[in-house]
């Protein structure tokens, strides 16, 4: 019989989710779109990241300086794209609040533990660095599975 590949959940090569919903409804913070919610704390801290390297991307829209949250919703969302810019503005910054908070209130697995990488209980990524990119690419056929129908849905709802 062959050996398991085990993951300790305090590695931080690997970003590991299960599949839910946020409590509250996003149309500007994309992590707030996802179905993914990050279960060990070394992913909650990789979200986090996330979210400021965005945040702090600067783009000039018409008169304004936005953040890379409302540049990329204006861009992909046809709700957002026909708000007022302020208004588009204030709307991610509430968004931004309120998904922290949802993160800081999430229940986070034991990082002294481990899980099998071959689970379809959580989806789980490899993290690798290039550069100052770091690229999520799934680490088991479940999150692969997963990941490919994620994209086929974002292609479907942008035509």
């Amino acid at each position: 019989m062959g050996s398991e590949e085990i993951i300790n959940l305090d590695d931080m090569n690997y970003a590991v989710y299960k599949i839910g919903e946020w409590k509250n409804n996003y149309e500007i913070n994309q992590i707030g779109l996802s179905k993914e919610i990050p279960v060990t704390k070394n992913t909650l801290m990789h979200i986090k990241f996330s979210m400021d390297e965005i945040r702090n991307s600067r783009f000039n829209i018409s008169d304004k300086t936005v953040n890379g949250f409302v540049a990329i919703a204006l861009q992909l969302n046809p709700k957002v794209q026909e708000m007022e810019l302020d208004d588009a503005i204030e709307l991610e910054q509430k968004e931004y609040e309120s998904i922290l908070e949802e993160l800081d209130d999430l229940e986070l697995l034991d990082e002294n533990d481990t899980i099998p990488l071959e689970t379809e209980d959580y989806l789980i990524y490899k993290l690798e660095k290039e550069c100052h990119v770091t690229t999520s690419i799934p680490a088991n056929e479940f999150t692969e599975r997963y990941y490919q129908d994620e994209i086929k849905r974002i292609e479907d709802a942008l035509d």
